[in-house]
C-alpha cells in the first residue's frame, strides 16, 4: 500500500501530462507531493528523511521548470533523486561503515555480512544506472516518451530488479521449521 501511495504523484503527473502537457503535469506533481507529505505528517506526525528530500527536489526542479518554462529541469529530477540514493548508499557504507539496505531490511531477514554488502552495492549501482538511463531517454527521445518511461519503464525495471534480487536472496534465507 505504501508503494502505491508513493506512486500517487507520479500517476497524477502522468495523467496531467496526457491531458494538459508538461507544465501542468509539473505543477500537479509538486502539489501532489506536498499533499502526500502533508497527509503522512497528519497521520503519523513523522515524515521519512527521503520523503523530505524527494519533496525538496520536486519543488526545486519542478519550480525551475515552471519559472523558466524549460522542461529540462523536471527531466533531471529523477536522475538527481536516483543518484542521491546511490551516493547515500555508497557514502554511508564507505565513510561511515553503515549499510543502509541492511538497516532498512534486517528486521525482515537475516543475511550474512557479505550478502548485505553485495545487496547495498547492487542497489547503489542500480540507482546509478537508472539515473543514467533517465537522462539518456530525456535527451534522445520526445518528452512524451520520457513521461511514459518515467511511469512504466522505470517502474517495470524496478519490479524486475526486485524480482531478481528476491530470487538471488532466496538461497540465503533461513527456513522456519
Amino acid at each position: 500500500m505504501k508503494f502505491l501511495f508513493d506512486l500517487f504523484p507520479i500517476i497524477l503527473f502522468f495523467v496531467a501530462f496526457k491531458v494538459a502537457g508538461i507544465y501542468a503535469a509539473t505543477a500537479v506533481a509538486i502539489a501532489a507531493t506536498v499533499v502526500m507529505i502533508g497527509w503522512v505528517w497528519f497521520r503519523h506526525r513523522k515524515v521519512e528523511a527521503m520523503q523530505w528530500v524527494s519533496l525538496a527536489i520536486i519543488v526545486v526542479f519542478g519550480g525551475a521548470t515552471l519559472v523558466l518554462h524549460d522542461d529540462t529541469f523536471i527531466k533531471w529530477k529523477p536522475t538527481v533523486l536516483y543518484w542521491l540514493f546511490a551516493g547515500t548508499l555508497f557514502i554511508s557504507e564507505l565513510m561511515f561503515d553503515r549499510n543502509l539496505i541492511r538497516a532498512m531490511m534486517e528486521k525482515q531477514m537475516a543475511l550474512p555480512e557479505p550478502v548485505w554488502r553485495t545487496l547495498n552495492v547492487s542497489w547503489a549501482l542500480f540507482f546509478l544506472a537508472m539515473g543514467a538511463l533517465n537522462i539518456a531517454i530525456a535527451y534522445h527521445y520526445s518528452t512524451s516518451t520520457w513521461v511514459n518511461f518515467k511511469l512504466f519503464g522505470s517502474m517495470g525495471l524496478m519490479v524486475v530488479f526486485i524480482i531478481i534480487q528476491s530470487l538471488w536472496l532466496g538461497k540465503y534465507m533461513k527456513q522456519d521449521d
